[in-house]
């Protein structure tokens, strides 16, 4: 069906052209755009419009799993009634094997599956090869190896009402496709048999279950019911069935590849002795063998994807399939703050190697292991049709092949400088100590980089004033005294992490209420800071580079950026931009640079700080608009740490000190698998921290099955 947008929104400010003109230029064929969209201005917006227009599939590219889940939520709100899906890392907790030649020390592979990303990741690539009405929402995993499309369908169960098919048939196809088989447990990918009914449930799906009824040697009825009550939900005609998970392969070619993993591994073998390495000999033998021996006898082993090559066939150094795969030639791919993404994308293939190339030598894995990776960046371009880059600075990248490079692509490049149709500038260059040439994306001539300026709310990018380094403490303890009095919050930056925790305790100690933020500080912490910021537990932090994209703090009405002229990545154009939009969600919004000279990313900043604010003014003056401030409920506190420490110190002095937590740490547990499932990262991090800590303080190592009750009757999932 055709992508319908819900929403009681309709385009404001920039919003109406920018979704025209992308439409246009995604339809003409061009292969790059850019949305140059600043902060607040509603990008995730004007984006589902250009969808909706569109209307064909969309992968939808995130740097981090949170901004992932948040973007999901949102489409799912904008497209109810489409396949709006998530496909991120499916490990709550992922230790990769590897070897450390110094200390002759060897990781195993150790991992914790989020079952329900798994069945997101299942329902994803299935709404790809059923239906063309589907937005992948996914972060940087994407780019990792799948079982190649070809393969996953040729494992599909495909039955009618009438067909002729024996159920042991359909069983041993069942089998192939992983599912397993459990009278008792019925749990996702697993189906029951009871005479002459089959029931299955699919991998995809959570809270239905299919029941496949046989007469003879026929299919004499198909229905959906609720797994838990057994409550008939809809009778079908037809089911198709996806494998139970994404990697899998036919039995002929798993056949081929088991032959092909023993050829490479003695030559492997042959290889090492000659060259006097037998070690390493007897330890890829040894290890390969085991390998061979699992998937002969069960169809799988541990570390299988590293036989990718092999189950797939295909060539040495190959691609690997991705999810891009499944998609069709003409979906859209979306880059959300493609200034980080981009290279995020780029650099995940290096350190894959490094790691792969150790285990090589050192006779842990067979070279064909190696083509078991992430995408080559120009491997990925290949594989991209046209592409939206979302940014409110977008980097040199997008940039140059939003102009230039629509009949390719245009590489990283510092030395090719700008055509003789545009005016060089750095209004929209990524931060580097080397600058290079940019496009002036402000001139006729760069038709596919689309701004979007005017904020629905009216506000205006925050004023910059630059003040001189010898007063900027000074200065700074003033221009919080004032804000703090009008209950504003304010973002401060430092260049390291001591400068940072100094000010705090500076600012502490003539009066103002200060926390710090760095990376030293744990990741669940962070999110109960600036919670607690916008609470008004306290009025001031103090940061480094952390106070930057994806921070939607509206209290904040004032940024002091410390040291603004010493050049570099804390202190270049896309982090000035970035930090200074921080302010961008309040009407009394102001930036203060302080700094002895204005730098070339300084100067970035001003300009196109002045001409945005022109805009916006005369857009305002215009049309009568009254710029608001933004208006956003503080999220609930994750923060039960003290509270399970108070539980705990009661709990241990009231048992008289020899009281076992067991039974407190399962609850836990329960509650942490929970959370991840929701998709609620913080907490579950948190949790998982907590369950850590408690573990190390009563000294728990490993928590002993729980024994149930044996009970008789009737409980709530049936008979006990």
């Amino acid at each position: 069906m055709p992508f319908q947008l819900d929403s009681k929104y309709v385009p404001r400010g920039d919003q109406e052209q920018a979704i025209a003109k992308l439409t246009k230029s995604i339809e003409a064929g061009n292969r790059h755009q850019t949305l140059l969209g600043v902060t607040g201005s509603g990008k995730t917006f004007t984006t589902a419009n250009i969808i909706r227009n569109l209307d064909r599939p969309v992968l939808f590219i995130s740097h981090n799993k949170t901004l992932a889940a948040q973007l999901y939520s949102e489409f799912r709100s904008f497209f109810p009634d489409n396949a709006v899906e998530y496909f991120v890392s499916y490990f709550d907790y992922y230790q990769p094997e590897a070897y450390i030649p110094r200390t002759d020390t060897f990781i195993e592979k150790d991992s914790s599956i989020n079952d329900e990303i798994e069945r997101l990741r299942l329902s994803t690539t299935g709404s790809l090869l059923s239906r063309r009405d589907t937005i992948v929402v996914a972060s940087v995993s994407c780019i990792y190896g799948l079982a190649s499309p070809e393969d996953f369908l040729q494992m599909l169960l495909t039955l009618k009402v009438g067909q002729t098919v024996s159920r042991e048939d359909v069983l041993t196809k069942l089998v192939d496709m992983l599912y397993e088989r459990n009278d008792i447990a019925f749990d996702r990918g697993r189906f029951r048999v009871r005479g002459d009914v089959v029931e299955v449930h699919p991998a995809s799906a959570d809270e239905e279950a299919l029941r496949i009824e046989f007469f003879g040697d026929e299919v004499d009825r198909i229905s959906r019911f609720d797994p838990l009550t057994g409550h008939v939900h809809e009778q079908l005609t037809h089911l198709t069935l996806f494998p139970a998970k994404q990697f899998v392969t036919p039995h002929d070619r798993l056949r081929v590849a088991m032959n092909s993993i023993r050829e490479e591994m003695q030559e492997r073998v042959v290889w090492f002795e000659k060259n006097n390495k037998l070690l390493e000999a007897q330890r890829i033998k040894m290890r390969t063998e085991y390998d061979l021996e699992m998937m002969q006898e069960m169809g799988f082993c541990s570390g299988i994807e590293n036989y990718s090559r092999h189950l797939s066939g295909r060539a040495p150094g190959s691609r690997p399939y991705t999810l891009m795969d499944f998609f069709p030639k003409d979906y859209l791919l979306v880059i959300d703050e493609s200034h980080a993404t981009v290279p995020q994308v780029g650099g995940m293939y290096e350190g894959d190697r490094s790691r792969k190339q150790t285990l090589v030598d050192y006779g842990f894995r067979l070279p064909s292991a190696m083509d078991n990776r992430p995408l080559k960046f120009p491997e990925f371009m290949e594989m991209t049709g046209q592409v939206l880059y979302v940014s409110a600075t977008p980097g040199e990248f997008e940039v140059r092949n939003s102009i230039v490079g629509n009949s390719g692509y245009v590489p990283f490049s510092k030395t090719q400088g700008a055509d003789g149709d545009s005016a060089k500038t750095v209004v929209v260059a990524s931060g580097s100590a080397d600058p290079v040439e940019m496009f002036d994306v402000h001139k006729p001539g760069a038709p596919l980089i689309v701004e979007q300026i005017i904020r629905p709310t009216g506000l205006l990018d925050p004023k910059i004033t630059i003040r001189p380094l010898k007063t900027q403490i000074d200065d700074t303890i003033e221009l919080c005294r004032q804000r703090t009095e009008r209950n504003e919050r304010v973002l401060i930056t430092t260049l390291t992490k001591r400068t940072a925790e100094d000010l705090s305790d500076y600012l502490k100690d003539v009066g103002l209420k200060v926390r710090y933020l760095h990376s030293d500080i744990d990741t669940i912490e962070r999110v109960e800071i600036l919670r607690a910021l916008r609470n008004a537990e306290f009025d001031i932090l103090v940061g480094i580079n952390l106070l930057r994209e994806g921070l939607d703090l509206p209290e904040v009405s004032l940024v002091c950026i410390l040291d603004a002229d010493k050049e570099g990545y804390l202190r270049s154009q896309t982090s000035l931009i970035q930090t200074a939009g921080r302010a961008a969600r309040h009407v009394n919004g102001e930036v203060y640079l302080f700094a002895d000279m204005v730098t070339r990313s300084m100067q970035a900043l001003l300009d196109i700080t002045e001409y945005r604010r022109a805009r916006q003014i005369e857009y305002n003056t215009k049309h009568g608009i009254t710029p608001r401030s933004v208006q956003r409920a503080v999220q609930e506190s994750l923060h039960v740490i003290l509270k399970a420490r108070q539980v705990e110190e009661s709990v241990v002095r009231e048992g008289g000190g020899d009281f076992s937590l067991s039974e407190t740490l399962r609850e836990l547990e329960a509650e942490m698998m929970q959370a991840a499932g929701n998709l609620e990262y913080e907490k579950a991090a948190l949790l998982r921290d907590q369950i850590a800590e408690l573990k190390a303080g009563t000294g728990i190592s490993k928590l002993e099955p729980k024994k149930k009750p044996v009970t008789y009757g009737k409980g709530k999932r049936g008979r006990k």
